[in-house]
């Protein structure tokens, strides 16, 4: 049993590997005639070893992460360090995940400093001091510790309680923290980035304008301060109910013309009208069954702990064997449904922008967002298909083109 799960892991591992190989070789892909003006000659073969430094950084980390997991699960490691501090089910789950985070939160700070203070650094997008980023490896350590620990704990205090209808408990208590999650978005954001309100004048009575004419009503437009961590341009919609709340990055105010971030912000308007993230939160839903549902199977077979070394069954090693082996394979299944809606509502809010009038201002800021951000013009189909929210920037701009035109009609 031990070593068919290993070649699992393995499996997993190649499958990885095979999906970065066909990335990195896309960079050799022809660009379309509508997105080759975005970059000039000397930037795109920027662009280029830019995004091979950012493949082969994933490879080599992935391949660290796979030596580390075949070195733990190999010499029972997690089971040796359970085994020594007894038997009670709380403090053998506690001790096990403890040294999981540890060494996630190792590889991840290591493969973290390389992508932003190296990568990022090396080719100009990063703003990040060291003190900061430093600052940010730590509250992502605590929100970790909080949240993986504190779910998990509650897991093995209602499995020792009510056995497997936990299934239930669980996935509505989950469902229920995901709504609290995104209803607190707004605020949740504040504990990384700064943010202040967006300043009086014709970009807001224009993006309040848009607001009113369809008694659209938000929490407020804030500008996030990300100018302080990178040089990248972005917007979102966040939030629920009374919290929703439009956000614009400040580099995207300071890059772009009056009307492009109204398009910008119409798209997302677009998104807030179609309720788009209500849509995919259902997909959240299914996503927390199949992962309480493989948790809960994992914990109701000890043959699985024994033959890794444990005196019994572990609550903190099945989680780690729901992550290394059920959540690729329920994250590439549904990742497959929930990015091929992501990517149709992306369209649908592009189409909105461009009801508004905003088609030809959108495709320039799209232009923008894609020069600034380094974005792949040419992305490979399979990688988009399995791996991508939003549609490459080609398809976008053809779809934007096809709508003005019926517009116009």
């Amino acid at each position: 049993m031990k070593l068919a799960l290993i070649c699992v892991i393995v499996l997993v591992f190649l499958y990885d590997l095979i999906l970065n190989i066909i990335d990195f070789r896309s960079t050799n892909n022809t660009l379309h005639e509508k997105v080759n003006d975005i970059y000039d000659e000397e930037k795109y073969k920027k662009w280029k070893r830019y995004k091979n430094d950012g493949v082969l950084s994933s490879i080599i980390f992935s391949a660290v992460q796979f030596v580390v997991i075949m070195l733990l699960l190999g010499f029972d490691v997690y089971a040796k360090v359970s085994n020594s501090v007894g038997g009670d089910p709380y403090i053998t789950t506690l001790v096990t995940i403890g040294l999981y985070i540890f060494v996630d939160f190792v590889l991840a700070t290591v493969q973290s400093y390389v992508n932003t203070m190296v990568i990022e650094e090396k080719y100009g997008f990063n703003n990040t001091k060291i003190g900061l980023f430093i600052k940010d490896r730590i509250k992502s350590l605590l929100i970790t510790c909080v949240l993986m620990i504190g779910l998990l704990m509650l897991f093995v205090l209602l499995f020792e309680a009510i056995g497997n209808y936990v299934l239930i408990a669980f996935v509505a208590i989950m469902a229920l923290f995901t709504l609290c999650i995104m209803i607190l978005s707004p605020y949740l954001m504040k504990i990384s980035y700064k943010v202040k309100p967006l300043e009086d004048g014709e970009l807001k009575e224009k993006l309040t304008a848009l607001l009113n004419k369809y008694g659209f009503e938000v929490r407020s437009i804030e500008v996030l301060l990300a100018s302080e961590r990178t040089t990248k341009l972005n917007a979102s919609f966040s939030g629920f109910g009374k919290t929703k709340t439009i956000t614009l990055y400040d580099n995207l105010i300071n890059s772009m013309t009056t009307d492009e971030i109204v398009a910008v912000f119409a798209h997302e308007l677009g998104h807030g009208l179609h309720k788009d993230t209500a849509k995919l939160s259902v997909m959240s839903i299914t996503n927390m069954v199949l992962i309480v549902l493989s948790m809960t199977f994992l914990v109701n077979f000890e043959n699985i702990h024994l033959a890794f070394g444990f005196d019994g069954m572990n609550y903190g090693f099945a989680f780690i064997l729901l992550t290394y082996l059920f959540l690729p394979f329920i994250g590439t299944f549904t990742g497959l449904i929930t990015n091929f809606i992501s990517r149709k509502a992306e369209y649908n809010a592009d189409n909105h922008a461009v009801k508004e009038g905003y088609g030809a201002d959108l495709i320039s800021a799209l232009k923008i967002l894609s020069r600034e951000d380094f974005a792949d013009l040419s992305p490979s189909k399979i990688i988009v298909l399995l791996t991508y929210s939003h549609p490459p920037m080609v398809d976008r701009i053809l779809n934007i083109e096809k709508e003005m035109e019926k517009l116009n009609q």
